[in-house]
């Protein structure tokens, strides 16, 4: 029987038991705020996990208190992701072509990809303080992880145009009636609610897992690849001009952002 093991990458612990990997953001000082070196850290689980047979589900997590607040803003800043090989990137393919099936639990912010990854789980269970918003606009940037073509899809142009374009947080219970998260729980209760929900997905036969998952998903993983190249592209015009300068000064500088001149 395959024993329980653990390892650390700095700030993401991968735990692997009972045919589950379990990958916990692990940043509590910054609120899970995700650097380039994490998201190596989660494309290179991912990949491993995707090879590994003796994984059959695989849960992202948080703590009960924050999921993640994003993109960390000044690791952001030194490691821009211009190349369609940034390791953002890398992991957001990796997200998208999982074969196996995707488990999250979701307390607290859900900040910006902290939101977006959430559209290529298969079950997703949210504590009752979880918030969710996509400020991408706000930042003088466009969506990614293909959530311009996921969101609304998922919640209906209207709904996806308020959450995109307005860019405000919405709540656990607004997550739930759009289909965002299967269900709401105690924040205390949603890492284990989702192990439990992984440990009977991975006591499943594996093939019929993958094999129905790849059905469900088949009609739309090419042209999902295809949003999150375009939007990658996009991402990286933008990131080069002033409305994004602006923002991320303005944030360094713990002001509101002047796009009035942009």
């Amino acid at each position: 029987m395959r024993t329980a093991t653990d390892t650390r990458r700095r700030d993401i612990l991968v735990h692997t038991e009972a045919g589950v990997a379990t990958l916990t953001f692990n940043r509590p000082d910054k609120k899970n705020s995700i650097t380039a070196a994490m998201y190596t850290a989660l494309a290179d689980a991912l990949a491993q996990a995707e090879a590994d047979a003796a994984v059959r589900v695989l849960l992202l997590q948080g703590s009960a208190t924050v999921f993640s607040a994003g993109n960390d803003i000044g690791d952001f800043i030194d490691n821009p992701p211009a190349e369609k090989d940034a390791p953002v990137f890398r992991f957001l393919r990796a997200l998208a072509t999982f074969s196996k099936p995707l488990v999250a639990a979701v307390c607290g912010p859900a900040v910006g990809i902290g939101t977006t990854l959430l559209f290529h789980c298969d079950l997703v269970y949210a504590g009752d303080n979880a918030a969710f918003s996509l400020p991408f606009v706000n930042l003088g940037l466009c969506p990614e992880a293909g959530s311009s073509l996921l969101a609304p899809q998922a919640f209906g142009h209207h709904r996806a145009a308020e959450a995109l374009l307005l860019g405000e947080p919405f709540f656990a219970e607004a997550a739930l009636e759009v289909g965002l998260v299967n269900r709401v729980v105690p924040p205390t209760e949603a890492n284990a609610v989702a192990q439990a929900k992984a440990r009977k997905l991975a006591a499943k036969p594996p093939a019929s897992l993958t094999e129905t998952k790849r059905l469900l998903k088949a009609h739309q993983t090419p042209q999902v690849l295809a949003r999150i190249e375009e939007e990658a592209e996009v991402f990286a015009r933008l990131l080069k001009a002033p409305a994004a300068r602006e923002a991320f000064t303005a944030f360094i500088e713990k002001r509101r952002p002047d796009f009035s001149a942009t």
